[in-house]
């Protein structure tokens, strides 16, 4: 329920309004520590409002509440006050502090809600909002329930609504709205990376660092890759899971995926980094260009002169742009999940997904591997307490399984790799080539599914055919198109070169969705590690921050 209250700006209101802020967060089950301050950086913006205040003004505190955020929002007539360049607060503070330590404090404070805060004065009226998020895993529960409701429901709808309900549920409402949030994602990708990289690589002044942090970033990646290939092959010996051949497969479906195909020669993805069309790579979502374009543009406009902080200021205002939009898209995720979940039930029946879990068990099997790689290489190369790593995380974690994009989740990585202690400078850089390089869970997805399809077909594998089954894996995982369903488009054409049919992947369709999120979090998780690693290696990672 909205709380609304007009306070005096005095010393009197401002104390109230912290009071007030304070009691309805933590009445709405935020977490103390962010009432705490939250109802601090409110008193502090309300006190620089009230010295722009005439005399006997007030300030009008709203307070609304909101499924997994809180906002508050001050207005009082004034003066133009901007909290982010801060004024002070005159007579209404201690007079026997120091009236420039004052602003510095209050200016610390203000700034740590900077990213969630919005300020606008207009016809001489002072308005600051504020976004307190009460959990951080609040989207994980969102995501969950939409999960677990799609399941259900999907199951009731298929067992005992007519086909053609159905039929027009899925066509008319389920995959339109999936398809619009895809749309959206898609959308974004291209400039979150290319700006994302620009403003980074805009930073250094020396090109000698640069090549020496790019070179630690790629090397652990390339590390990490391979480790995952060989995972994912060897837990299929492991275990030897498969799927019994069933004539439930959508085959058409399976056909509509595979008819695209990927360009998986190391030599064509070499040559095709650089474009032909500087636009060409935002339109296709071609990665390996975006990333060659953002490091390009980045050195150069660092190297224009007097016009070098012009277009250094537009391209970061440009990139937080984008990663606002990036995280508003996000937002509606759990609608896009539960349209997912429930078209996957209607179409695929409870019976094939229990046919597959053999092999999807192996393939979390191969996950929790991987985060053991993780926590070694932190522990024996990087020298730091893995726990700590783990323990850090795990909120963010938990919101990129369900974001289940690594591209839409760089601005979630940004902000872990930031409370862990890793100067921006650094996430910057390996967090969005993480995003399109580093994809640990997808090989390890491709090695543990492609064995049990060709196992479900009856298709032995040599070993010499294993060893360049590896290579593709490591090539498709650095070059996977940005369009949705590339997992699937390229464990198809991974099984092509294995003399499986293609159709194949109609067995495993049903999962993709939730395997998708786990593939997503493994390799999220990856690209972490990595900027702690290099941050490490560079000596500029902030140890009391990671502790």
């Amino acid at each position: 329920m909205k709380y609304r209250e007009t306070v005096k700006a005095d010393n009197e209101g401002i104390a109230r309004i912290s009071s007030l802020v304070r009691e309805y967060l933590l009445k709405h089950r935020t977490e103390p520590k962010e009432a705490d301050k939250m109802a601090i950086a409110a008193e502090e913006a309300a006190g620089g409002m009230a010295e722009q205040a005439g005399e006997d003004a007030s300030i009008e505190v709203v307070i609304r509440p909101f499924p997994d955020h809180v906002s508050v929002i001050l207005t009082s007539k004034g003066r133009e006050y901007d909290p982010l360049e801060g004024s002070g607060m005159g007579d209404l503070l201690d007079d026997e502090m120091d009236y420039p330590m004052q602003q510095a404090i209050r200016g610390i404070l203000i700034k740590s809600f900077a990213d969630r805060m919005k300020y606008r004065h207009k016809n001489g009226v002072n308005r600051i909002s504020f976004v307190i998020f009460r959990s951080p895993r609040a989207h994980l529960y969102r995501t969950l329930g939409a999960m677990a409701a799609a399941a259900i429901i999907g199951l009731i709808l298929s067992r005992f609504a007519p086909g053609s309900f159905n039929d027009a549920l899925r066509s008319y409402i389920l995959v339109p709205v999936y398809t619009i949030y895809l749309n959206a994602l898609k959308m974004v990708v291209a400039p979150v990376v290319f700006l994302s990289i620009v403003s980074c690589i805009v930073q250094f002044s020396d090109l000698s660092e640069l090549g020496r942090i790019g070179g630690r970033t790629m090397s652990v990646f390339v590390f990490t890759t391979l480790i995952a290939s060989l995972a994912g092959i060897g837990l299929f010996y492991l275990f030897r899971p498969g799927i019994p051949l069933t004539s439930g497969a959508d085959l058409q479906a399976a056909k509509d995926i595979t008819s695209q195909t990927m360009n998986i020669s190391l030599k064509d993805m070499i040559v095709g980094i650089v474009p032909s069309d500087f636009l060409e790579p935002f339109v296709s979502s071609n990665m390996l260009q975006l990333i060659f374009l953002a490091v390009f543009c980045g050195v150069i406009a660092g190297r224009i002169g007097r016009y070098s902080k012009t277009v250094t200021d537009i391209f970061e205002a440009f990139n937080e742009l984008f990663l606002r939009m990036t995280t508003a898209i996000i937002y509606f995720m759990p609608a896009a999940v539960f349209c997912s979940i429930c078209s996957m039930m209607l179409t695929t029946g409870v019976s094939v997904i229990v046919s597959v879990l053999g092999i999807f068990a192996t393939f979390l099997l191969g996950l929790l591997f991987m985060i053991f790689v993780y926590c070694l290489i932190l522990a024996l190369y990087g020298r730091v307490n893995p726990i700590v790593f783990i323990r850090k995380y795990v909120p963010t974690m938990t919101q990129v399984f369900s974001v289940a994009s690594s591209n839409a989740s760089i601005p979630l990585n940004m902000k872990a790799c930031e409370n862990l202690g890793v100067p921006k400078k650094i996430y910057c850089l390996t967090i969005p080539l993480g995003a399109t390089l580093n994809m640990d869970g997808g090989c390890i997805y491709m090695g543990v599914f492609s064995m049990a399809l060709a196992k479900s077909y009856g298709v032995t594998v040599p070993a010499a055919t294993i060893a360049a089954m590896i290579v593709t894996i490591i090539v498709m995982s650095m070059g996977a198109p940005g369009v949705a369903g590339s997992g699937l488009i390229c464990l198809s054409v991974l099984l092509t070169q294995m003399g499986v049919p293609a159709e194949a992947v109609a067995l495993v369709m049903g999962i993709d969705a939730l395997v998708g999120m786990f593939r997503c979090m493994s390799n999220c998780t990856g690209d972490v590690m990595t900027s702690i690693i290099v941050a490490k290696k560079e000596k500029v990672l902030d140890m009391e921050k990671y502790r």
